[in-house]
């Protein structure tokens, strides 16, 4: 698949009035406000009348006072990358970027999400759905070790434990509990970690170079997507032959089946014994901080971060226009 990014000149006056979502009431308000920043001066550099608009501070209805005329996402998980400020934004009639509604919805639910991978014959880790410490022994014993525990919408691996041992079972439920009420437990897949992002949508839509991602000791958590220089993304992404041909068309397949828009970026293990894919999950408004994987994937497709910043401003639009 050619992934090599086309030069398409935007008229940033034509765009208006900007808003840049950032911060927010969720667990990653700390990540979003990092990539919030980073996006407004990006498109700040390219002329775009840009502004910062955190709506854990601010009513999002300032937001037709004030004449903003479309909104760039920077918020990550619930309340702003769950379809709830997609919505508002509908009915303030004021285009955003990325997924609509329903897409950001079904995607911040991983269960959701998976549930409709399946019945399209996409393949994705082995699940249980548990509402207590003793349905997660359950599951572990199901699915067997190394098992992961998760909140079921939540993203950056909050909330996320590895169990390898029974003991650990009711500790991990816990932890994500306390997160969400909804708890799952999946099976883990052994091999190869990476990444794909896809912008465009519907037809138009293309998948970008794949990013293999080998983080310390195989934990790729919290601290190591954000906070530390010691994870390594290798893009190209150096797999076998073939490989990364057939992750992007399962993404864009993955991508394309939730009614993505705009952009997204998708995680898949690849079994190592096999050498089969699996899709993890689908992230509706990615980082784009400096340790962030969409901007690294375009870059060696030949799109900087300010014009990919300018070209997903572009493509805001909305599931009902006017």
């Amino acid at each position: 698949m050619n992934t090599t990014m086309e030069d398409r000149a935007v008229d940033t006056q034509a765009l208006g009035k900007v808003a840049v979502l950032m911060g927010g009431r969720s667990a990653e308000r700390e990540v979003s406000l990092m990539s919030g920043h980073g996006v407004l001066a990006a498109l700040r550099s390219k002329g775009v009348d840009a502004h910062a608009f955190d709506p854990a501070e601010r009513d999002l209805t300032e937001l037709r006072r004030e004449g903003f005329q479309r909104c760039f996402i920077a918020l990550h998980g619930r309340f702003g990358e769950d379809g709830t400020v997609q919505g508002a934004l509908e009915l303030l009639g004021i285009p955003y970027t990325g997924p609509g509604v329903m897409a950001s919805s079904v995607a911040m639910d991983k269960l959701m999400t998976k549930r409709i991978w399946v019945a399209e014959g996409l393949p994705t880790p082995a699940w249980r759905q548990v509402r207590s410490a003793a349905q997660t022994l359950e599951a572990f014993k199901a699915l067997g070790s190394p098992m992961i525990v998760k909140p079921v919408r939540e993203g950056s691996t909050i909330g996320l434990t590895k169990v390898t041992d029974a003991s650990q079972c009711e500790a991990a439920y816990a932890l994500a509990a306390r997160l969400d009420p909804m708890v799952m437990c999946e099976q883990f897949i052994a091999g190869d970690e990476v990444t794909c992002p896809v912008l465009g949508t519907g037809d138009q839509a293309r998948a970008l170079p794949v990013i293999r991602i080998v983080a310390p000791d195989g934990n790729y958590d919290y601290q190591n997507k954000y906070f530390t220089d010691d994870t390594q993304y290798i893009v190209p992404c150096g797999l076998p032959d073939g490989e990364e041909a057939h992750i992007q068309a399962l993404v864009l397949k993955a991508y394309q089946t939730l009614d993505g828009r705009g952009w997204s970026r998708a995680d898949v293990m690849i079994d190592a014994r096999t050498r089969k894919p699996y899709l993890l999950e689908l992230n509706t408004s990615p980082g784009m901080t400096g340790h962030s994987l969409v901007p690294m994937s375009a870059k060696a497709a030949g799109l900087s971060y300010e014009d990919l910043c300018v070209r997903l401003l572009a493509s805001a639009a909305l599931d009902n226009p006017a």
